[in-house]
């Protein structure tokens, strides 16, 4: 199967998803939440909402803040998309179905967030079963400094 249409297929996928979970919460099914579920499920990196709001602007779809801030929240109830802090006060979202397990490294000089994947990890998170609980997604997140900024460290002593 192409990338393009395994993307096609996963976009499907979560329309459905999506489309089951709107009915099933009585909301209504409006172009403009079904503009930025396309639209998440089109960038791979993390966003937050103000880059939503400018892209859908570039798209020519006028959709306020507000119908983007309510409609991250159905999607993060829906389990398609994942909501973060990372120590900022801005939160960071980024879609979950098709997109592999994995952890972020965050910097605490630059807040710069980089995508960690460890097989042996997430093994053992799986392995260690947990009694009387049943995990369905979780988040490990691992703040340090990150090479750019400790080479920049280094040369200032």
């Amino acid at each position: 199967m192409t990338k393009e249409k395994e993307k096609i297929d996963i976009k499907t996928k979560v329309r459905t998803l999506f489309d089951n979970f709107l009915f099933l919460k009585h909301c209504r099914k409006t172009s403009e939440r079904y503009a930025i579920l396309d639209l998440v499920y089109s960038n791979k990196e993390h966003f937050d909402i103000e880059w939503l709001y400018k892209e859908m602007e570039k798209q020519s779809f006028r959709v306020s803040r507000s119908t983007i801030y309510n409609t991250m929240q159905l999607l993060v109830e829906c389990h398609l998309a994942q909501k973060h802090q990372f120590g900022k006060s801005i939160s960071v979202y980024e879609h979950t179905y098709g997109n592999d397990l994995h952890h972020h490294l965050i910097c605490n000089s630059c807040k710069k967030v980089m995508e960690y994947k460890d097989p042996g990890l997430i093994q053992f998170i799986a392995n260690n079963g947990m009694k009387r609980f049943t995990p369905t997604h979780y988040s490990l997140n691992i703040y340090g400094i990150c090479s750019a900024c400790s080479r920049k460290n280094k040369k200032k002593i």
